[in-house]
């Protein structure tokens, strides 16, 4: 029975590794938050601002967290733990670890959300999605979200539960090429809208009028979002990946993947806006409801609306799917490392803390609607304190767990490792030591101060 809990599942390759963590990275956060941030702050602005950090401290902290996992073969606590008996310390591969737990709940009832608008497409239904008041309604019927929800997490729970190879690398090895084809074919198909190219502008192309300290402070915080930094999942995937598998290597091309579906997303999202609205401020800056509210609008406008929304929502869903399903795997490993669970036990565990959390975010908006957490409603409340205080706080941990305790050498020597090269040495220094935790307490500060009003984003 001893020897059960020491052998540790792997990834069967770098492809296993890249998709499954790019299937990590591409997610909600590209698609549905990205194009909307994109063009809050500022359009092109914001899109280089954006890159300039992924190529920098996302690289670094994906970097870091990567070889972490690797060097200790433990899911975030253990690892932490290994390097020192401080409780400080422990504290950081906690809070790495219950951010996934806290956040698979109401990511699965968004998950749900998408499965519904889904069902509504097939059934042809895309004229009813496209009239007002038509998702409001929908989230404050408790019953409907809460199927919807159940579905979502159901399919996720059972992935989990076939294991890493079987489970989380297949489905991302199916999921992320399908992916990669519907955006490129939705992207063509809005961009090629009248009226559209001035969207294409806005997007692509730097206007210095548009920035504003917030552009770096939004951009900041969509990348810890959209490259999984902070939430354990790639300590967990690191501890899956074999030694001669170059981390520098697959890093690249994780960056690259994330930050291509979320341009495509840009470009699917922004200029059919554009061609839609005119450019309308309002539309653009709908938030998280650009994606329910104004998307199927803006598709019953332009004649396909049926197969277009089909083939929009299948890719929302795929990209929910694959990152639900790394938020979990980082979540269960952690079951399974610290209480010694075998796999079944922890997954069906995390179903039940997804179950109990989640069903309080997706009736939040109908039964629950008068229950609110610092004026929040559960599912906001929830992305605001994984996202907005946790995750910066997790960063700021493993930067310097890094930087103090390990050592920077002992991290370049595991990323070393096998055939593995390090170009960017000298930026990853820089980067945990000094800016990646200054970046960490600026989000964290102005972050909490725009959710008690006193700076407005």
């Amino acid at each position: 029975m001893e020897k059960h809990h020491h052998e540790r599942s792997t990834f069967s390759g770098k492809l296993g590794f890249v998709l499954s963590a790019a299937g990590a990275s591409v997610g909600l956060g590209n698609i549905w938050r990205f194009p909307y941030l994109a063009a809050k702050y500022g359009g092109g602005i914001f899109l280089l601002i954006y890159i300039i950090l992924a190529l920098t401290f996302g690289y670094s902290m994906i970097v870091a967290e990567t070889a972490l996992g690797r060097m200790t073969k433990k899911s975030p606590v253990g690892a932490f733990a290994k390097f020192g008996k401080s409780k400080w310390l422990s504290f950081g591969g906690w809070i790495n670890a219950i951010i996934p737990i806290l956040i698979v709940p109401y990511y699965s009832v968004i998950g749900g959300w998408v499965i519904k608008y889904l069902i509504e497409y097939v059934k042809g239904n895309s004229q009813k999605l496209a009239t007002d008041g038509y998702f409001s309604e929908f989230i404050s019927n408790g019953v409907s979200t809460e199927i919807c929800f159940l579905l979502f997490a159901l399919f996720t729970v059972a992935i989990i539960y076939a294991g890493v190879r079987n489970g989380v690398e297949r489905v991302s090895k199916f999921m992320m090429p399908i992916l990669v084809f519907l955006s490129i074919l939705i992207a063509v198909y809005s961009v090629t809208r009248p009226g559209a190219l001035k969207g294409v502008k806005y997007f692509l192309i730097p206007n210095i009028e548009n920035f504003s300290w917030m552009t770096v402070v939004a951009a900041m915080g969509q990348m810890f979002y959209s490259l999984s930094i902070a939430m354990g999942i790639l300590v967990t995937f690191g501890s899956y990946m074999k030694k001669d598998v170059s981390i520098e290597g697959s890093t690249i091309n994780v960056e690259i993947f994330d930050t291509a579906i979320a341009i495509m997303a840009g470009l699917m999202i922004i200029p059919a806006v554009f061609a839609f609205s005119g450019g309308d401020p309002d539309t653009l800056q709908a938030g998280p409801s650009l994606m329910f509210i104004t998307i199927p609008k803006v598709f019953a406008s332009m004649g396909l609306g049926t197969p277009i929304g089909i083939l929009f929502f299948v890719l929302v869903l795929c990209a929910a799917l694959t990152s639900s399903i790394a938020l979990t795997e980082s979540a269960v490993s952690t079951f399974q490392d610290e209480l010694k669970w075998c796999r079944q036990k922890s997954t069906l565990v995390v179903g039940a803390i997804m179950l109990v959390l989640g069903s309080l975010s997706s009736l939040g908006y109908g039964p629950l609607a008068c229950v609110k957490i610092i004026g929040m409603q559960f599912l906001d409340f929830f992305d605001f304190l994984t996202n907005s205080v946790m995750m910066p706080i997790a960063a700021f941990a493993t930067c310097l767990l890094i930087s103090r305790v390990i050592g920077v050498k002992k991290i370049e020597e595991e990323v070393l490792h096998g055939e593995g090269t390090f170009k960017r040495k000298k930026v990853f220094n820089f980067m945990i030591r000094y800016l990646c935790p200054i970046f960490a307490v600026i989000i964290l500060l102005s972050s909490v101060a725009n959710a008690f009003g006193w700076i407005s984003m």
